[in-house]
């Protein structure tokens, strides 16, 4: 699956002017602003976790492919910290904030023809849009803060991303194609002890512990190809809990606020056709113990024309961070808003 998500055409023209905008996301958000400058493109954003640094992919000037970075927040410079060739994605934290784990596909046997034809394309006026790849060189890495030391910790044959950390920083819940389609898996922090969590047909992927560890909240395109839903499934794999069911609608990227009382993610309305969806950010109150997993309430955060997606939380639950491109210059890139519920 290749789920297109161009962030310049998904959004739509707005009724409301930018005082409702900002009157109805001042419901939720305060003090809403960029953090992220001279990258042509970035996102997918995350926190380390004394809450100073956030880590992200973005596009380095005069090259095609997302790279890693890193940035303190009270400044604008950031530093990159893969290895600057091949597609690479989805970077975070260990929960110590010593290392810093991303996916990448700097191996790849043909990286100088895939980079050639992506430079013939912008060459030619061309733009790529943003698409998930699955490339099968694909495998999760993790380096230093600041990006020295770089181990492997994957290299089954397949798509091997999407990596994330258990809250003790023990193992690691990833997406991999190992067995012929996306599926989650959890491993040790080390690269051991691999064990399969979902085995469904269709796409499942973008997978976060609970701030309890014992749940895995993710998005499947399972019903229906493309029209991704939210799930929650139990670290054991035996209970699995679907959080949207609305195959008229787009639901991604969840994330669990640290309190574990709420979980936000991206929600798009379908029904007219991609043409006309429009992303914006959505919370659900969520019921959970070891056994239990129950959604709740839905509110909407976002109400801007321009697509608001992969929503993050701080550590301490103070800030929500989010890829936008509500920009002047209509770019994609990292904004944060001081968040207003407990």
């Amino acid at each position: 699956m290749l789920l297109a998500l161009c962030l310049s055409t998904l959004s739509i023209a707005s009724a409301d002017d930018a005082d409702s905008v900002a009157s109805s996301e001042a419901k939720s958000l305060e003090n809403i602003r960029q953090v992220t400058f001279g990258l042509p493109r970035a996102g997918e954003g995350y926190f380390s976790p004394d809450g100073q640094t956030i880590v992200y992919q973005a596009y380095p000037v005069g090259y095609p492919f997302y790279q890693i970075y890193v940035q303190p927040l009270d400044e604008r410079v950031p530093v990159r910290i893969s290895p600057g060739r091949g597609r690479t994605t989805c970077a975070y934290f260990t929960p110590d904030g010593e290392k810093i784990l991303f996916a990448s596909a700097h191996t790849h046997p043909e990286v100088e023809a895939i980079e050639a034809q992506a430079r013939q394309l912008a060459a030619e006026g061309g733009r790529r849009r943003y698409q998930w790849d699955f490339d099968p060189h694909m495998d999760i890495y993790v380096v230093n803060s600041d990006g020295t030391g770089m181990q492997q910790l994957t290299d089954a044959p397949g798509y091997d991303a999407e990596g994330s950390y258990s809250p003790d920083g023990k193992q690691i819940v990833f997406t991999s194609t190992r067995d012929g389609d996306p599926d989650l898996y959890i491993m040790d922090a080390d690269g051991s002890n691999v064990r399969q969590l979902t085995d469904v047909d269709g796409y499942d992927g973008g997978p976060f512990f609970s701030p309890d560890g014992n749940w895995v909240i993710f998005r499947s395109d399972r019903d229906q190809e493309h029209m991704l839903q939210i799930y929650a499934i139990s670290t054991d794999g035996k209970t699995e809990v679907q959080l949207t069911d609305d195959l008229n609608t787009v639901n991604w990227a969840p994330y669990f606020h640290p309190s574990g009382k709420y979980i936000v993610w991206t929600r798009a309305d379908y029904s007219r056709g991609p043409r006309f969806a429009n992303f914006d950010l959505y919370t659900m109150d969520v019921e959970m113990d070891e056994k239990t997993f129950r959604g709740g309430d839905v509110e909407r955060i976002t109400f801007h024309e321009k697509a608001d997606v992969l929503p993050v939380f701080s550590p301490d639950g103070s800030k929500l961070m989010w890829t936008s491109s509500r920009g002047e210059d209509g770019s994609s890139q990292l904004w944060i808003g001081d968040w207003k519920r407990n």
